[in-house]
């Protein structure tokens, strides 16, 4: 069946405007050739048609945006399978990004608890320590909500930001304009401003994605809870050391920060975080070594 020329749609076989464009017109409108899209199809299930009736394909002008943003990172060296990834995923705006939300809808398989916030600082912890006794130069990014929330854990930040090669912090901070990035120094956090709407300003986030040590912990702050005693806020949870689910947390943050000016993530996005995830780790020594250092935190 060849549907690579413009032909039109036969009756009854009308399709929403979004979806008009033929396998022809998409090539002609990105440069790859139709084989090419085809086998894109065939091996990664990407661009994805609406089909008519008939089986012929169907393409809207957002297939035509995927098709090229894969180019551009092709010609920028990334490989095609993560370069479809990025697509498959889209642009993250710092206004609307929720990494609770991306984490949920990529690994639906993840378990969720409904945590206190006392025990998501003991998680956050044992995540931080570990990362800083396994001493690799890996990628940190940090969610406290607001400003003084993080200025708690300012000084501790400072010191883990020395061992990472780099290192985000996001929270609605009052003394950064908004849509600024503060940059403090090649070896300090990058400060980056969100508003007090923005999702991420309700997360609590930890995303650690180092060669010695993938982990996440991501919490979504339970409504109407306007008059509960701080350590008592409750949070929708997820923890783990899965690699992929790392990657993606850490992709997600990394597009917020770079949405907000860092240039730091920026060059992630298409340096280290474009790569496979890191392979998997001893899950079950990783985990071990988190919870010994949880109960620990929980006993004190």
């Amino acid at each position: 069946m060849d549907d690579s020329q413009p032909t039109g749609e036969p009756p009854g076989e009308r399709l929403g405007a979004r979806a008009t464009l033929s396998i022809g017109q998409l090539s002609r409108a990105t440069g790859v050739p139709v084989a090419t899209l085809r086998a894109w199809e065939s091996r990664h299930g990407f661009p994805v048609p609406q089909r008519l009736a008939s089986g012929h394909r169907r393409y809207s002008r957002g297939d035509v945006t995927a098709v090229q943003d894969v180019c551009r990172r092709r010609d920028a060296g990334m490989r095609l399978d993560v370069a479809i990834a990025h697509a498959r995923t889209g642009p993250v705006s710092r206004a609307e990004a929720s990494v609770f939300a991306h984490i949920a809808a990529r690994h639906p398989a993840q378990p969720r608890q409904r945590l206190r916030k006392r025990t998501l600082t003991s998680i956050s912890h044992a995540i931080e320590d570990e990362m800083a006794a396994t001493a690799q130069r890996g990628h940190l990014f940090g969610g406290f909500q607001t400003g003084p929330q993080y200025a708690a854990s300012r000084s501790r930040w400072a010191d883990l930001a020395r061992l990472t090669a780099s290192a985000h912090v996001f929270a609605d901070f009052d003394d950064l304009d908004e849509g600024m990035t503060h940059q403090h120094g090649a070896h300090r956090p990058v400060l980056v401003g969100l508003g007090p709407t923005a999702p991420m300003a309700r997360e609590w986030v930890v995303v650690c994605d180092a060669p010695g040590l993938s982990a996440t912990l991501i919490a979504s702050e339970a409504p109407g809870q306007s008059g509960t005693p701080e350590e008592e806020r409750v949070f929708e949870t997820m923890w783990t050391v899965d690699a992929g689910a790392v990657r993606d947390a850490a992709r997600t943050c990394a597009q917020v920060a770079a949405a907000a000016g860092s240039h730091r993530a920026a060059d992630l996005l298409s340096g280290d975080l474009a790569a496979p995830a890191y392979a998997d780790h001893d899950r079950r020594l990783v985990v071990e070594r988190l919870m010994h250092r949880i109960v620990r935190y929980g006993e004190g």
